[in-house]
């Protein structure tokens, strides 16, 4: 009797830790997209309307979990497991409507049959924010938007969607309870160092964040950033398992593929994981490759172990940068004029920029009714390069990598329509040389530029909209791809714009009264204004830099903020008519 209880007390066992998996297995996504899971969702309300059933399936549409089996409870029976929906959701405003559509009236006096009572059309009328891609970033949009369900009322009486329209939409609130925006980070090699790639992934379950963030890793940088940044993991790389928490507290992240891989490839590899993740986990990350650490002697990984790609694209805080007074340029340190022809009034200048060393200065300076540029060493003589027109925009410079020497390639934009990059050859001579703006010129006048100081993108006003795109390196040759206006439907009037704080977003001043400074994300999904106390409309320009106070030009003079509720303090060496820059 004893061994018979003993079996089956092993057999009860065995049964129910059938039920426990120990680990879950890498799951292998088609290029279509992830198979729909069976509906794991609760039905709808019972005797919803057509509109009101409508409504809440944009609602549930807003959670990607299990193959969007919120959203597919709401179709009927016949559809739950075919709906494929498309790879991209409409992201639209939180006010929107629901409506019948009516039946046009016969253009003849052919007798037209009744419309079926258990079918209803219905149309959602709303204004457009962007789109998630299929890449899982947000592309800004506007505009109207009104597509159409077809719902049939089921036999137990329920109405249940029939036809749906072939894009998800979401709300803006609902885009932000249920998805998470990381910046997953690639490697530029032109400037050393990481940059953000915004990308939005689903929040829940929270436990799985980084097994998606490190998805995004694999897949490379979104169409916005392809060709600017390099993908160190490349197509042969994967996962040896899933993304998951060990028994010490730490997260492994097993990858395969990387044979061949030299130790400094490895190390970027290793920081890319890192900064990636940093937003979504605090713990300590375990990296492997094949079973072994992927970087030698160098198995468990925190942020604090990641060297500062980024300090060659940051100016020192000995720089306190300048500004164009009258023709002359001052330290905004202590508004003393810099020395040499460039601050003694000289040349009449109309707009500056400083590398982001400090070494060099370009100057747009005035010749008669039209403008030369200027390039050398900061306090010397400035050369006359070749390079003039009816005006050109405020010079910026290209950031180089640490310990590559001072830069040698300085932008502006000629009359609005053509960009120039001036490159220093190696025999000391500025040669100019052109920059493929095709894309970007598309949209019209281009009235400043300012690259960012990973070198990756460009900020751009374009018809007092901002605008961002690419900077793709090949060879010799410069194009500017993925041009996107920023806010599309609630930022105009923009009439100067700096990279931000942060590399992920910008600082743009407006002509607006009421709200003459704005912080935008790099992708136009956030825009936040500054609290406009004490400044006098227009504005006319700005400034920003990592670690440094924001500076803005008004009617009056500079005024200074850090965040975006602080009331702005007079600069102290404040000029009117002065117009600031810090390096870069």
């Amino acid at each position: 009797m004893r061994r018979v209880l003993l079996a089956v007390a092993c057999v009860l066992l065995l049964a129910g830790c059938a039920n426990v998996p120990l680990e879950s297995q890498p799951v292998v996504v088609s290029p279509e997209g992830p198979k729909p899971q069976p509906n794991e969702a609760p039905p709808p309300d019972r005797d919803l309307d057509p509109l009101m059933l409508v409504r809440q399936f944009v609602k549930a549409s807003a959670d990607p979990r299990s193959g969007n089996a919120a959203a597919r409870a709401y179709l009927e029976d016949r559809l739950r497991s075919s709906w494929k929906p498309s790879r991209s959701i409409t992201v639209i405003d939180n006010t929107f409507s629901t409506v019948f559509d009516q039946q046009a009236a016969a253009p003849t006096s052919t007798p037209v049959p009744p419309p079926d009572p258990n079918v209803r059309t219905i149309s959602v009328r709303g204004s457009i924010l962007g789109t998630l891609s299929a890449d899982s970033a947000f592309i800004p949009g506007s505009g109207p938007t009104e597509p159409t369900f077809q719902l049939r009322k089921q036999p137990d009486g329920q109405w249940r969607i029939s036809v749906p329209p072939p894009t998800l939409l979401i709300t803006d609130d609902e885009f932000d309870s249920n998805y998470n925006a990381v910046a997953v980070s690639f490697y530029s090699p032109d400037s050393a160092t990481f940059v953000p790639d915004l990308r939005y992934i689903g929040a829940k379950p929270q436990s799985g964040l980084p097994g998606r963030v490190m998805d995004l890793i694999l897949q490379g940088p979104s169409a916005g950033l392809s060709g600017a940044v390099r993908n160190l993991l490349g197509d042969q790389v994967t996962l040896e398992t899933n993304v998951k928490n060990n028994d010490d507290g730490s997260l492994l992240v097993h990858l395969t593929g990387l044979t061949g891989a030299g130790q400094e490839t490895r190390s970027l590899i290793a920081a890319q994981i890192v900064l990636s993740m940093q937003t979504v986990t605090s713990t300590r990350i375990r990296l492997l490759a094949d079973g072994t650490p992927l970087v030698r002697d160098h198995e468990y990984w925190r942020s604090s172990d990641v060297p500062s790609y980024g300090a060659a694209s940051s100016p020192s805080p000995d720089l306190p940068g300048l500004m164009t007074v009258d023709g002359r340029i001052r330290s905004l340190g202590d508004g003393a004029p810099i020395a040499g022809p460039a601050g003694s009034g000289a040349y009449g200048v109309l707009s500056a920029a400083q590398s982001i060393d400090g070494k060099r200065l370009a100057v747009v300076a005035k010749d008669g009714d039209r403008a030369r540029l200027r390039i050398g060493e900061l306090g010397r003589d400035l050369a006359l390069v070749e390079l003039a027109g009816g005006a050109l925009s405020r010079p910026t410079w290209r950031t180089t990598p640490t310990g590559a020497g001072p830069s040698g390639e300085v932008w502006t934009v000629v009359d609005h329509t053509i960009i120039a990059r001036m490159v220093l050859d190696p025999g000391g001579h500025w040669q100019r040389q052109s920059v493929n703006a095709n894309d970007l010129l598309a949209l019209g006048p281009i009235d400043a530029l300012r690259l960012s100081r990973d070198g990756a993108r460009v900020a751009a006003i374009v018809h007092g909209q901002l605008v961002v795109a690419a900077v793709v390196r090949t060879g010799d040759a410069v194009t500017l791809r993925e041009p996107r206006v920023l806010q599309p439907g609630a930022l105009s009037d923009v009439v100067d714009v700096d990279w931000g704080s942060s590399p992920d977003t910008l600082v743009a001043a407006t002509s607006s009264s009421s709200q003459p400074v704005q912080r935008v994300s790099l992708d136009g999904r956030r825009m936040d204004t500054f609290n406009s106390s004490n400044l006098t409309a227009p504005v006319r320009a700005v400034t920003a830099a990592p670690s440094r106070p924001i500076v803005v030009a008004d009617a009056g003079g500079l005024w200074n903020a850090t965040e975006l509720g602080e009331v702005w303090r007079p600069q102290a060496h404040t000029l009117p008519k002065a117009e600031p820059f810090y390096p870069g």
